[in-house]
């Protein structure tokens, strides 16, 4: 066996969960020979994938040492546990490492053992049989070929989420083998659009791995496959990557910038740092290559991008899966029927999820014939888009145009197990809507809104039973964004309290208890943030400085666009909702009036250069005052005013603890990963401090919150 790792590091890292490697040798068929099979294996089941950590990659190490040393054996091939390959480096005990010499040794290991499945012999294959992250993916990126099931749904390199590098292998190997544009689309565009996922057939598709197999018996077929490989009645065709192209490979560079620039505004390393590893992939050697493979990772492993990167995702891996304060899951009801009360954009986006989800019969309702039939066809559409993508069969997406229907008769909700309404944002309305629904609906039946703002208790108050009704607040898109607040008001029992959170579950969402208080959590927070830039803005500040202050922190999208994308109306409902409530501290702009008075869209237009510049429509309605302030002093300014608010939520037992905050604003607001939780960044800038007295966290607190 050959040295395993450098003495700066542990044998295996505190804690470290090892995935131990078992080598078997077995017959070939076509008479292909002897090969050796190598299983990653960790000894636990599906829910705990296997890792790669020092003690691991030692024990892969040896496996190879075995695997190579069988007598005329002709291939090694390398697989996982049932729906596990591996995912990747083991987070908790890198975050651990306190030496730059002792993450460059990390580094270094993985790439040690992994190119000795490049550098070997004879060929390797890998049988991507489940998850392949980070590390994972490079070890089938080290091996010569690659098969992949047809039912693996999760292939990644996620590093530029996270705060790291692909620095395994993967930064020079994925360009060489599918190109840099297809390579930067997997490295950056997927890792920063929420570390989106590839399936099994894109896997293939991409030219990732070589052949997609059926899963039923995916390793006799990869076996065999392997076989054919080898006695040459299979020749495997890849993507040309020409390596003397130049001016492709730098466009493909550029194009990543542009989206890193776009999802992050400079404000995050890493995948700039991704990037110029790729861009020097064209020429460098791989002995180079790897070498500053290296030097990035440990670089990144020592940043404090990682660090709060870690904290972020430990928040969405855990806590977000044992909501704090949700009841007893046995307490909740059956939903066998879902009714919808609206047939507008919200309602028809909530009817789409609730019957790919649930799967079960769910009736929209509204005030007219018309209004209903364009709500259940635009729901109809939806269904026939994924099913064109591939994402739905022929059958089913027949099954679920069959289970939406609509109509203009509250009574069709007499059988429902929940309904929830998504009409106008005002009071009167809603009261109205629940009022004869409590005389419709079964005695069991949960009564939910989807306010963004207004009282639940206050919306209950008339009712006959007012604890069934309950606030389930998705956000917009609600498709894509993963969030649920879960508000609980003053009389909502147990058990509707436990459905919400049952059907949450169920809808693939996490939901965070939230108390019955104006705005919540995550639009109490930005309209405090927006409010603060457009006062800034109202004072005197040119509004594209003020708009682009807060640009460092790398927020998806600045508070202006964000007012463009939520509509000046409904921004200014909810200003003056949490102005009744907070006056203050929440003011309501007149320059935001005249654009709603006006009936704009925002202040922002684009010229024929496709530069953002102010409408000139809207800069005539703009009352400026004679104080303007400089970028620096409007971020200041906003985020201790954030910081004051999160301090008295916290202070009103809005949530549990900060980390819930942290997770809403993460979830429903794309606080930026390499940031960490926004109460984290608040205690570690001093701004808390600066600001409220006090640090959000105590001085010494893990930065990994317990779930």
């Amino acid at each position: 066996m050959s040295d395993t790792t450098a003495t700066s590091i542990p044998p295996e890292f505190p804690d470290e969960v090892v995935t131990h490697a078992h080598t078997r040798a077995i017959d070939l068929p076509l008479e292909a020979g002897r090969a050796a099979l190598v299983t990653l294996d960790n000894g636990h089941d599906h829910r705990k994938p296997n890792t790669l950590g020092p003690a691991s990659l030692q024990a892969l190490d040896a496996a190879l040492d075995e695997a190579f040393a069988i007598q005329d054996v002709q291939a090694v091939c390398v697989t996982g546990k049932p729906f596990i390959l591996a995912a990747g480096a083991d987070l908790k005990g890198v975050e651990l490492i306190s030496r730059h010499e002792q993450a460059l040794s990390v580094a270094q290991l993985g790439h040690r053992v992994l190119r000795r499945l490049g550098e070997a012999p004879v060929p390797t294959f890998a049988f991507i049989n489940g998850l392949a992250l980070g590390g994972g993916l490079e070890i089938a990126l080290n091996c010569t070929y690659r098969t992949v099931s047809s039912s693996v749904t999760g292939v990644a390199l996620p590093e530029a989420f996270i705060g790291l590098v692909p620095g395994w292998g993967g930064a020079y190997l994925l360009p060489r083998l599918v190109g840099p544009e297809r390579a930067i689309r997997v490295m950056i565009e997927n890792a920063l659009n929420q570390n989106r996922m590839l399936k099994g057939p894109q896997v293939a598709e991409l030219g990732i791995a070589d052949v997609e197999l059926e899963p039923a018996d995916f390793l006799e077929q990869s076996i065999r496959w392997a076989a054919s490989v080898l006695t040459a009645q299979v020749e495997v065709q890849r993507h040309e990557v020409d390596l003397r192209d130049s001016a492709s490979w730098d466009a493909a560079v550029a194009r990543g910038r542009e989206v890193a620039d776009e999802k992050v505004r400079g404000a995050a390393p890493a995948p700039y740092r991704a990037l110029e590893l790729v861009a020097a992939a064209r020429t460098s050697e791989r002995d180079h290559a790897f070498a500053a493979e290296d030097q990035a990772l440990a670089d990144m492993i020592m940043s404090e991008e990682f660090r709060s990167s870690t904290y972020a995702f430990d928040l969405v891996q855990r806590r977000a899966k044992r909501p704090a304060g949700a009841p007893e899951h046995e307490l909740a009801r059956p939903v066998t029927k879902v009714g919808v009360v609206g047939a507008g954009l919200m309602a028809t986006q909530l009817a789409t999820l609730f019957v790919r989800q649930l799967q079960v019969p769910v009736v929209l309702t509204d005030l007219d014939a018309e209004r209903v039939e364009r709500g259940v066809a635009g729901v109809h559409a939806e269904i026939a888009r994924q099913a064109g993508k591939g994402r739905l069969s022929n059958d089913e997406a027949n099954r679920l145009t069959a289970l939406v229907s609509g109509s203009t008769d509250r009574s069709v909700f007499a059988d429902a197990d929940l309904v929830i309404e998504a009409v106008f944002e005002e009071m009167q309305v809603k009261k109205q809507v629940f009022g004869e629904l409590e005389g419709i609906v079964p005695a069991q039946c949960v009564l939910a809104t989807n306010t963004s703002s207004l009282s639940i208790t206050e919306m209950a108050t008339n009712l006959e039973h007012p604890e069934r009704v309950v606030g389930i607040h998705f956000f917009n898109p609600v498709a894509v964004l993963p969030l649920v607040e879960v508000i609980r008001a003053e009389q909502t029992d147990q058990e509707t309290l436990a459905t919400a959170f049952a059907v949450g579950k169920e809808l693939r969402k996490s939901c965070v208890l939230v108390a019955d208080a104006p705005g919540f959590v995550v639009n109490r927070v930005l309209l405090r943030m927006m409010g603060e830039v457009i006062d800034a803005a109202d004072e005197g500040t040119p509004w594209d400085v003020a708009d682009a202050a807060l640009d460092p922190l790398g927020l998806p999208m600045s508070p202006f666009v964000l007012l463009q994308l939520v509509g000046p109306a409904v921004a200014q409902h909810v200003a003056s909702t949490l102005h009744e409530a907070f006056p203050e501290r929440y003011n309501v702009s007149p320059n935001v009036q005249a654009l709603v008075d006006a009936g704009l869209s925002g202040i922002w237009t684009w010229n024929e250069q496709g530069e953002q510049v102010v409408d000139p429509a809207a800069a005539e309605l703009f009352t400026q005052g004679n104080r303007p302030s400089t970028g620096e002093q409007v971020r200041e300014r906003v985020l201790g005013a954030v910081a004051q608010e999160i301090r008295a939520m916290l202070d009103d037992d809005v949530v549990a603890s900060p980390a819930d905050i942290d997770l809403c604003l993460i979830l429903g607001a794309g606080w930026p990963f390499h940031l960490g939780g926004i109460t984290p960044y608040l205690d570690r800038t001093g701004i808390a401090e600066r600001s409220t007295g006090q640090r959000f966290l105590p001085l010494g607190t893990a930065s990994v919150p317990s779930a």
